[in-house]
């Protein structure tokens, strides 16, 4: 069956979204901010929520209408053949958003748009009243210049939860982003890649997956997966098909080091946990003692930053030193995400190569990429 999917991402990993839902072999349709829309099918569902690393959700497009008033909302909704993917024991929740639109009150516009769905429903299955006792159905209307458009959640709990972090420190970036940062510096398996503020290790583990190419949607369960729109068998068969693309044969050098023992006792039992413990070699160290030890390496690091967990005078010795480490080892790239926008005139003293703005939670960021050169005679 032709579906219309909806991946969201954090603002400003569009392109990164993008980029992973095409490698999966769905077609584009529309992107715009936050959001990329592809064409797939059940299995697509299933292979979107296990493979994208980037993405915050899929959501599975169930209608797009105009709505100048309240009456537009019932009947559009009504239309939606919401039984063809809702039992009469589901248990439908419906939220809304409303920008820029004349239906500007998202309580009434949930609760007309739940009476329409139960109309539907009780003219299908005869009831007046649902137990909602089965799966879930979190659906959601985004109404954004008086177009609204339907959606529901495959995903349930955010992707960025992938199952393998059971131990946190303070201030830990989301999964999702830590695979983006990885993916937006280009490294590649063979590559020394080094996070010398790993805190809980995301960064390192994110890496490690992407070099082992493990689906990181593997240690999961999914909304969908309750589903009866989606048969069983296909979720046993894209489960089956990620574990046999799991490459164990490149050599996968990631070194991930903290000044925090706790730190580094976390980050090795989240590495435990998401199978890639022997990809990445934990240390507890400063990063005045972190030394390159060959070449061409690549750091790809969150370091701490004054609205988190940084005090002014930590942040200003951690700028001296790395300044000082690129200064003495210029074949070293460096990708790093903060909040300081005079990072690259107060930190490295030259502008970056390449910026992107990003958001890190609520706080926005730019992640600075600083390209290594190496000479010809090296």
């Amino acid at each position: 069956m032709k579906l219309e999917l909806i991946a969201t991402a954090t603002f400003g990993l569009e392109a990164v979204c993008r980029r992973e839902i095409e490698a999966l072999g769905f077609k584009i349709t529309k992107g715009e901010d936050g959001r990329v829309t592809y064409i797939a099918n059940e299995a697509g569902i299933v292979r979107s929520n296990l493979w994208l690393r980037c993405a915050d959700r899929v959501l599975l497009k169930m209608g797009e209408f105009p709505v100048l008033a309240f009456e537009d909302l019932f009947q559009g909704m009504k239309a939606i053949p919401w039984e063809t993917l809702i039992h009469e024991d589901g248990n439908f929740i419906v939220s809304a958003t409303s920008v820029k639109s004349k239906l500007s009150s998202v309580p009434a516009c949930q609760s007309v748009a739940e009476k329409a769905l139960i109309e539907r429903l009780s003219e299908t299955y005869g009831e007046q009243r649902f137990s909602k006792s089965g799966a879930v159905f979190d659906i959601k209307l985004r109404i954004l210049k008086d177009v609204c458009t339907v959606t529901v959640d495959t995903s349930g709990a955010g992707l960025h939860k992938r199952g393998y972090r059971s131990a946190s420190v303070e201030a830990p970036i989301k999964e999702t982003l830590a695979a983006a940062l990885v993916s937006l510096s280009f490294w590649k398996p063979g590559r020394l890649l080094a996070d010398p503020f790993c805190g809980s290790g995301t960064i390192a583990i994110e890496a490690a997956l992407i070099g082992r190419n493990m689906a990181p949607g593997l240690n999961r369960s999914f909304a969908a997966e309750n589903w009866d729109f989606i048969p069983k068998e296909i979720w046993k068969r894209e489960r089956a098909d990620a574990y046999k693309k799991i490459d164990l044969s490149k050599e996968i050098r990631i070194e991930a080091s903290d000044i925090s023992k706790k730190a580094i006792s976390a980050a090795k039992e989240n590495a435990e946990n998401a199978g890639v413990i022997d990809c990445i070699n934990f240390a507890v160290k400063s990063f005045s003692s972190f030394a390159a030890k060959e070449k061409g390496g690549i750091i790809v690091c969150n370091p701490p930053y004054g609205e988190r967990i940084g005090e002014k005078k930590q942040i200003e010795s951690v700028y001296r030193e790395l300044k000082l480490f690129f200064d003495e080892n210029p074949s070293w790239s460096l990708f790093l995400i903060t909040s300081d926008k005079n990072f690259e005139k107060d930190a490295m003293g030259r502008l970056a190569d390449r910026r992107r703005k990003l958001y890190n939670g609520r706080i926005e960021t730019t992640y600075y990429q600083y390209h290594g050169r190496i000479n010809k005679d090296d």
